[in-house]
């Protein structure tokens, strides 16, 4: 029985007399189904030589009969999910006839079924030997060379003797192996033979344009997919795949004009007004992104993903009327809706309307997803009021909700505002006695005592979290900007800080303290005969504490800073402008004690006149 044969058809069974036991061989095939239907079921006759009142005993398995039968119960048994009952037929039909590829191909794909992917390719394998021409039996037996990570098994298998694709399928299984293994010439090769025998086949011009790119061919790669738009100018995917291509390239601007030529052919495609937005956002055209979601919003008015996204491009540029009109006509059209007011309450809070933003918080249920990050925002509300004790009451509503270590610091940090600081210092100690070495509640109260100007204190504990983690750029920071400030130890001080800033570059506050330590180590220098090595640390300063600037996105004690340096480099007027820079950005009254009396002085021997409102601090 060579080649491969179909066991199920029943006109071939009983013509080839496969039921080949003398006394059934002639039984008519419906009938012998319906006997072996009896049998599978249980009902057979008692076995030969069965004596009266002995039980039946039916078994499966019947060696006088050809595979035909083996092959039936297989089939019965792999229908039923009877996959280790389907694999024994199979193999005992397999018995009666070792050179059937069918039957190999068969226990192949239950072998891959079970998970045995070894033992399933060395049976494809043997059925490819037995049936070279059987198309889908090599097609399977790629598949698991792919499995099983045999990507030359695979081109072997699915090419001819002149490396030719034995048919399409098999020509995009090789592309696929070719390109993920870097052979690119060799997969647009295939690709482009794949297009020229049907040039109407999309999959395979977008093949060819990604070998194209893959090569760095992009003029190639585009044309390709140009003439694919010509041919197929209703699919979309071709004009996503050319923005995509432009996008890899850093072209941007040609992304964005490939967006805005398919909105000219189709002005409301949501896809393509949602990638232009996102392209005008990556090149920073917040006010064409603006317009690009807003016209979303008008065609799709419930889409409250698009609704969202617009209102915080308009918060994150300023316009905060805006975004809260935007929020507050969705939330009222979907009232149950509450991340729509969670996003109207930062809006709000945002506007310094803090006791309207805390009405919206208070209505988000505590059933909600949002409904704990809204009472955070309660808490931080109360706490921007000064009422401390509202505040904490809030963060230990939420510890009860959710014990994490940063509510509990919060916590501590709010006993100690509202008057209870041995309150607040006992939460974090009682945590450090379970950790002694616990390197973030040191941290914690380090700030605690720093918070009640009890320095000393909180020097020994930021010197603790120094001792158990030495590159921790903020307790290095700490430490140098407390002595600088001090005036003391100013060239340890400014060892720690040069760490600090090594460890984290980019953090504007660090920055700042190295800047201010130059200044501080030039002060005693720049009146004296070392005036020019002061001059150069006064030099350095000011480069640090313009990028400080620039880090923080501008900062009211980063400009004071500035201001006294320029003041000691005797440029009184750039000293002025920092000073009163420092003023109009909501001054810290506990760190800049000094700002209003030193910008008061400046402006009386400047002779310039004293703006008393712009001198309030808020």
């Amino acid at each position: 029985m060579g080649g491969r044969r179909g066991y199920g058809d029943a006109e071939e069974i009983s013509r080839s007399g496969g039921l080949n036991a003398p006394e059934v061989h002639r039984v008519p095939f419906a009938l012998a189904l319906v006997v072996m239907g009896l049998v599978l079921l249980g009902l057979g006759c008692a076995s030969p030589g069965g004596g009266a009142g002995q039980p039946a005993s039916p078994t499966l398995v019947r060696p006088e009969l050809g595979p035909e039968y083996d092959v039936l119960v297989a089939e019965l048994a792999a229908r039923e999910g009877d996959f280790a009952g389907a694999q024994a037929a199979f193999n005992r039909a397999l018995l009666k006839d070792p050179s059937s590829a069918h039957l190999h191909f068969r226990l192949s794909h239950l072998a891959a079924q079970s998970d045995d992917l070894l033992g399933s390719l060395a049976l494809s394998r043997r059925g490819v030997e037995l049936a070279p021409g059987d198309v889908e039996g090599r097609l399977f037996l790629a598949r698991l060379y792919l499995l099983n990570q045999q990507p030359q098994a695979v081109v072997g298998v699915l090419t001819d003797e002149h490396g030719t694709p034995i048919n399409p399928e098999a020509a995009l299984i090789l592309y696929q192996v070719y390109f993920e293994g870097g052979r690119f010439q060799a997969a647009l090769e295939v690709a482009q033979a794949l297009l020229a025998s049907d040039p109407d086949f999309l999959g395979a011009a977008m093949a060819v344009a990604a070998a194209y790119e893959s090569m760095g061919r992009f003029a190639e790669a585009e044309e390709t997919l140009r003439q694919a738009v010509a041919q197929h100018p209703e699919r979309i995917v071709l004009y996503s795949r050319l923005a995509r291509m432009r996008r890899s390239q850093g072209d941007r601007a040609g992304e964005i004009a490939l967006y805005r030529e398919i909105l000219a052919e189709r002005p409301a495609h949501y896809g393509t007004l949602l990638s232009l937005g996102e392209a005008l956002i990556a090149e920073n055209e917040i006010d064409q992104a603006i317009a690009a979601y807003s016209e979303l919003a008008e065609i799709f008015p419930d889409d409250l993903q698009i609704l969202r996204r617009l209102a915080s491009l308009e918060f994150g540029s300023g316009r905060y009327e805006d975004a809260a009109r935007r929020l507050q006509a969705a939330a009222l059209r979907h009232p149950d809706r509450f991340e729509l007011t969670y996003s109207l309450g930062q809006v709000l809070r945002a506007l310094g309307q803090g006791d309207e933003a805390m009405a919206v918080f208070d209505s988000v249920p505590s059933s909600h997803p949002l409904y704990f990050e809204a009472r955070m925002q309660v808490a931080i509300q109360h706490e921007d009021n000064a009422d401390f004790i509202a505040a904490l009451e809030e963060i230990e509503a939420l510890r009860a909700l959710r014990p994490e270590r940063g509510l509990t610091f919060q916590a501590s940090l709010l006993r100690a505002r509202s008057g209870d600081f041995e309150g607040g210092a006992a939460l974090l100690e009682t945590m450090l006695a379970e950790d002694p070495g616990d390197v973030e509640v040191l941290y914690q109260l380090a700030v605690l005592y720093g918070s009640q100007k009890q320095i000393d204190q909180a020097l020994f504990y930021m010197t603790q979290v120094l001792k158990h983690d030495p590159q921790n750029a903020q307790a290095l920071n700490y430490v140098g900007y407390t002595w600088v400030e001090r005036g003391e130890n100013l060239e340890r001080a400014e060892a720690l800080i040069e760490r600090a800033v090594r460890l984290s570059p980019r953090d504007g506050y660090i920055v700042d303290s190295l800047g201010w330590v130059y200044y501080m180590r030039a002060r005693p220098l720049i009146s004296g005969p070392q005036r020019g090595e002061g001059l150069e640390l006064l030099e350095k300063a000011v480069v640090q504490l313009v990028l400080a600037l620039e880090l923080t996105g501008g900062d009211p004690v980063v400009s004071e800073h500035l201001g006294d340096v320029y003041l000691l480099l005797d440029e009184p007027r750039r000293a002025l402008d920092y000073y009163e820079q420092a003023v109009a950005m909501d001054p810290r009254v506990d760190e800049q004690p000094d700002l209003r009396e030193k910008l008061e002085t400046l402006r009386r021997e400047l002779g310039s006149s004293v703006d008393g409102e712009a001198l309030e601090f808020r």
